[in-house]
């Protein structure tokens, strides 16, 4: 009990000696306060809305920062946070930050690996999602309403229970992600390659527009609904909730975790090899992830993965096709799943690369080389194929699909403050990135939008020639028909942020 006071008491303290040179001006905040008091949304706002002379202010900031390079004291800090607990407060929200010329960002489980849902280089409002995590699911089991604030984990252990474990949601590994960003990025997982991604299997939407209209798919029209999937919502509405169709699941899954290292007899360039050639393959039901990393100069790779169906089922599959190698089946319990807010907190960078060719012997044992020489950056190889390959790329905003082998996530954690450690893991990040270009894909440079990644373009003026360098990246030929509506349905940009869809100006 004392070590717990401790670490509470020093985290008060750390919290009130943040500085607040990047503080709003009070006018601004008392403006904005009264503004959605005005209002007077049909659920009181008040107890909701947390401006920086409020003792839990920085604490529900931090709640769902997920990077402590954001949270620090040279930081700014929003004008205020709205945790909204009713549709009538989004709506609030949305009005006085366009009457006052604040910025909006929408946050929803703050794993936005660059910050973009907490943090802008203007004064800005936060609007915080976490109070509304409605899970509504249907009696036949056929679909739910799930609202932006509920965590994966609580959309999964509600599904499971509800179904008897006879029902499940494709959708990201990470329990404590937002169903708000995760769903409007893409959404993927172990699942993906048998159902494909979490926006494949989503059939309806309630949100608030830039005219705080609640709107469905029926309101919004189908160009709308189809950019809302793959395209990232924060650029055109604030998500109010999502209906997803449930895909049916065996009562028991299989979870395995194989590592070998490169100094006990095994050559991880030999299992990569092999991993290359049947991942993307394999059984549909079968998603098996590869994640490199280096420790004293020797690689360890790692077999991670989930089997549709029991243990005996998925051992014959690996004899079959997998020969030579040994996956020891593991069990979970399902209340972790229910955790919100992380035991610890770290300093972050992530990145990503899409892969369309397989890369060679000699190839891989460069990468191994490189790794080993920046022990702080791990690479996870996620594999494509299945369902994946099936679903054509302009039928969402979403446009990595077939022909790409694997996705790689790479990512560097480091544990201390300070400029020397955060410039030491970002300049191994950059090298590795680097080393990775002749095996990737090019001309563009594919990234996934759920990594989000400012290296690669942001958008500080707000015009499409900048837009257009990180929008390529992350959504290839259907960028031109996301500019196209958010050029009608936000025609005064006001949903923006470093890496939004822009608006296409006419000259």
């Amino acid at each position: 009990m004392k070590s717990s006071t401790t670490q509470t008491l020093i985290f008060t303290v750390f919290l009130l000696l943040i500085p607040t040179s990047f503080a709003a001006p009070p006018k601004l905040k008392d403006s904005f306060t009264q503004c959605v008091t005005v209002f007077n949304p049909s659920v009181p706002i008040q107890n909701f809305t947390y401006t920086q002379q409020n003792p839990n202010f920085l604490t529900i900031l931090n709640n769902y920062v997920r990077n402590l390079r954001y949270f620090n004291g040279t930081t700014r800090k929003p004008v205020a946070i709205v945790a909204a607990a009713h549709f009538t407060h989004i709506q609030a929200t949305i009005n006085c930050a366009k009457k006052l010329g604040l910025q909006l960002r929408i946050r929803s489980g703050g794993h936005d690996y660059d910050g973009m849902s907490y943090l802008s280089t203007v004064d800005f409002v936060v609007l915080d999602m976490f109070n509304l995590r409605a899970i509504e699911i249907d009696p036949k089991l056929d679909t739910a309403w799930v609202q932006s604030g509920a965590t994966l984990g609580e959309i999964y252990y509600n599904v499971a229970n509800k179904s008897n474990n006879l029902r499940g949601f494709p959708a990201g590994i990470c329990p404590g992600l937002g169903a708000g960003g995760h769903f409007s990025g893409g959404g993927y997982g172990n699942m993906m390659r048998k159902y494909g991604l979490s926006i494949d299997n989503i059939i309806d939407a309630k949100i608030v527009d830039a005219n705080a209209r609640v709107l469905d798919r029926s309101s919004m029209g189908e160009d709308l609904f189809w950019a809302l999937r793959g395209g990232g919502a924060a650029s055109f509405c604030v998500v109010l909730a999502w209906k997803i169709k449930l895909v049916p699941v065996p009562e028991k899954v299989t979870v395995f975790n194989v590592e070998t290292i490169g100094n006990r007899g095994v050559i991880p360039t030999d299992l990569a090899a092999k991993w290359q050639e049947i991942a993307d393959k394999i059984d549909n039901d079968l998603f098996i992830r590869l994640t490199l990393s280096s420790s004293n100069k020797t690689v360890k790779a790692s077999f991670m993965g989930m089997y549709l169906g029991n243990s005996e089922k998925l051992l014959e599959i690996n004899e079959r096709q997998i020969p030579g190698t040994r996956i020891p089946p593991g069990t979970a319990p399902t209340s972790v799943m229910l955790n919100r807010i992380p035991q610890k907190q770290i300093y972050l960078k992530r990145k990503s690369d899409y892969v369309q060719k397989p890369i060679s012997k000699p190839g891989l044992e460069s990468i191994f080389k490189i790794l080993s020489e920046n022990e702080n950056v791990s690479m996870a190889w996620n594999p494509y194929g299945g369902r994946m390959s099936e679903i054509p790329a302009t039928e969402t905003a979403f446009p990595h699909r077939a022909g790409n082998m694997f996705k790689i996530q790479y990512s560097s954690n480091w544990f201390v403050p300070g400029e020397a450690a955060a410039s030491d893991c970002l300049s191994q990040t950059e090298r590795v990135f680097e080393a990775m270009s002749p095996y990737v894909s090019k001309n563009p440079r594919e990234a996934f939008l759920n990594y989000r990644d400012v290296d690669i373009g942001k958008n500080l003026n707000s015009t499409y020639e900048e837009g257009k360098v990180y929008g390529v990246k992350y959504f290839k030929n259907n960028f031109e028909r996301l500019v196209q509506v958010k050029t009608r349905v936000d025609p005064d940009n006001f949903f923006r942020y470093e890496q939004s869809i822009p608006v296409h100006v006419s000259r």
